[in-house]
């Protein structure tokens, strides 16, 4: 199964995400025409959809992170970077700033003994990691 984003482009944020046909596959249409066989093809298909009206499409995939395809699995208010093709989350803090990986970092990294059993918070008004 392949997933796909739906962003308003004056905002730019994911507004739905759907779980949709592999973009590999080609099926016919009820007026008869081929539709799919590409990722672009699916894309334009679902945003001429009437309940898509205004949307853009853009195909999202849970193996965003490993395979680097559009850099993470869109969610609902997740921007959408035309630019460098990629949906980015939503800046958790406000101290937090993207990295080059489009990934949102604290200004204190996370100490290195943080686990499951030994977990921190960021407290955003210290402006650090504090212990559980």
């Amino acid at each position: 199964m392949a997933h796909y984003a739906f962003i308003d482009p004056t905002s730019n944020l994911v507004v739905k995400v759907l779980t949709g046909v592999d973009e590999n596959i080609t099926q016919i249409d009820t007026d008869g025409t081929e539709v799919g066989g590409s990722t672009e093809a699916w894309e334009s298909f679902y945003a001429a959809q009437p309940w898509n009206s205004g949307l853009i499409c853009k195909r999202t995939s849970y193996n965003a992170e490993t395979n680097g395809y559009r850099g993470h699995y869109a969610g609902i208010d997740y921007t959408y970077d035309a630019v460098n093709d990629v949906f980015i989350s939503p800046q958790p803090y406000p101290s937090w700033v993207l990295d080059e990986n489009f990934d949102w970092q604290p200004p204190t990294p996370r100490p290195a003994d943080a686990s499951y059993e030994n977990p921190y918070r960021w407290s955003e008004e210290d402006l650090e990691w504090v212990a559980i």
